[in-house]
């Protein structure tokens, strides 16, 4: 068989890491992107019974110009770059990495949320500019920082990233609200499952960790913003398409939000015309959330047993059955 790697490149592994691919047989990768035009995807898997995709999208016009494509294996948790229904109809498998990186995704929440809290960033280089030794006292700041304990974190979300946050911010000694379409009591710390409004008009921070559907997209909104408290912080690690960036950024200048950190944006790589990037107190990492070392050794490990439980006749993982 053929497997056909569109964009392998993107988790940061050398073309050498996915040689162990070949034990399975023919074996490509080219480093395509989310911009690739579908003629040039058609032609590169036009042939391969087995495709790994991770932006690159896959939609029916291009499952039905490649009648030997029986499994799409996409690099990442969300799957969204794949029309399931369609690949389901065609008796195509369509499998995922779940839980790879929830505790990395978990620490950069908490890491975000720390900085606008403790500007550690921000003070590091005051440090370094020569404030504090210019300081007639021992301890310097000019910036107020904040506890979080006794604050309300919401999350909207609340899958298995969702409840590491919880977990996390349970030890910070912050209340827990959590919005979901499927509450479970199973949760190892105490945490009110709520109504959004309720979630949007009570919580201090709100983490965002849902999926990006049609129910999702600009969910945080100029609306529902409206909603929050005044000096609410907002932090989004699942996907940029959640937010209404310029509502999100309008709130910030406007003083309605304290602060937002995101690690995601609409498109990306970040626009040079975002209007995030000019709003005041608004924290911008490059999508790296889930990108430590350990959290991508398990992607790729997984990606690959996957592909051996596929060829065995017994696929796991799977996302569209």
């Amino acid at each position: 068989m053929r497997i056909a790697a569109l964009d392998g490149n993107t988790i940061g592994y050398k073309r050498s890491d996915w040689d162990e691919l070949k034990k399975f047989g023919e074996y490509d990768m080219t480093e395509f992107g989310d911009s690739t035009p579908e003629g040039t995807v058609i032609d590169f898997i036009a042939d391969a019974e087995i495709v790994l995709t991770n932006k690159v999208v896959i939609n029916r016009r291009i499952m039905d110009a490649c009648p030997k494509l029986r499994m799409i294996q996409v690099l990442a948790t969300g799957y969204n770059v794949v029309d399931t229904e369609y690949a389901r109809e065609k008796g195509i498998i369509v499998s995922n990495v779940p839980s790879y990186s929830t505790m990395s995704v978990c620490q950069h929440t908490i890491g975000l949320l720390l900085e606008i809290c403790n500007r550690i960033g921000y003070h590091d280089g005051k440090v370094h500019e020569g404030k504090w030794f210019e300081s007639r006292s021992f301890s310097f700041w000019d910036y107020e920082l904040m506890e979080l304990q006794g604050k309300t974190l919401g999350i909207i979300g609340f899958g298995t990233i969702g409840r590491a946050v919880a977990k996390a911010a349970n030890g910070l000694g912050m209340k827990i609200l959590a919005y979901t379409p499927h509450p479970k009591n199973d949760v190892e710390v105490p945490v009110d499952f709520v109504d959004l409004d309720t979630l949007l008009k009570e919580s201090d921070v709100i983490t965002l960790h849902c999926m990006m559907s049609d129910e999702t997209r600009e969910l945080i909104r100029h609306e529902n913003i409206e909603k929050m408290k005044d000096g609410v912080i907002l932090i989004n690690t699942s996907r940029g398409q959640v937010l209404n960036e310029a509502d999100v950024a309008d709130a910030l200048k406007s003083g309605k939000m304290l602060a937002a950190a995101l690690d995601v944006v609409s498109s990306e790589p970040i626009r040079n015309d975002n209007p995030l990037l000019s709003a005041p107190n608004c924290f911008i990492t490059p999508h790296i959330a889930w990108a430590t070392v350990e959290a991508r050794r398990r992607l790729f490990e997984i990606t690959i047993d996957n592909i051996k439980q596929y060829i065995a006749g017994n696929p796991v993982n799977v996302v569209n059955r």
